[in-house]
């Protein structure tokens, strides 16, 4: 139990998908200027990431690495395939039980589909040789993680958006800074473990 509690802490704030490994920009920096957006955001991602990296797990340890068969070489197209399939299926529930969070992640919803941070975690859990409950559990925390850094920067921009900032660093250039010092401050959690 020890073992995997270090585990879901560590994909969470050590290495941080965002802060620290950089992958999931787009949605990151594209959702977060409202906090409910992001909280939705990174709810359907804790969705995605969890249930992606056990089937991908299952998958990749079950028939692609199969001795018999070594079909390894085909695991980015697989892991692609079965991604886009369960972002399709987020997609359709959202859109039937949630129309208005639906409607407010607007293109980002699809783009999880090419958020490279579902791809590079489950490409992570099969290096590491992680079978499918501790692949989805380290999917899980890694999804945390990323909902932890979408929702902190959601509410910074928030409180930040009617400052009086220079011209110069108005939209895009306030939120890189700020994305920075939060990559700085995420590497404080590096001594935890």
């Amino acid at each position: 139990m020890k073992e995997m509690i270090l585990l879901l802490v560590g994909a969470a704030l050590v290495n941080n998908v965002v802060l620290s490994q950089f992958l999931g920009l787009c949605p990151f920096l594209g959702v977060s200027k409202r906090t409910e957006t992001a909280a939705g955001m990174g709810g359907a991602v804790v969705f995605v990431i969890t249930i992606a990296s056990g089937i991908t797990a299952a998958i990749y340890n079950g028939i692609l690495s199969n001795s018999h068969i070594n079909l390894t070489y085909m695991r980015t197209i697989v892991f692609i395939v079965v991604i886009a399939a369960l972002v399709q299926f987020i997609e359709m529930v959202l859109k039937k039980y949630m129309p208005s969070l639906y409607n407010a992640l607007g293109v980002y919803l699809p783009l999880i589909t090419t958020n490279c941070a579902v791809l590079g975690v489950a490409i992570t859990n099969t290096d590491e040789g992680y079978g499918v409950l501790k692949s989805m559990w380290n999917g899980f925390g890694t999804a945390v993680g990323f909902t932890i850094a979408i929702i902190i920067m959601a509410g910074v921009r928030e409180r930040t958006e009617h400052n009086d900032v220079p011209e110069v660093f108005k939209g895009s250039p306030m939120v890189l800074v700020t994305a920075g010092l939060m990559a700085i401050a995420f590497c404080g959690f590096a001594g935890i473990l």
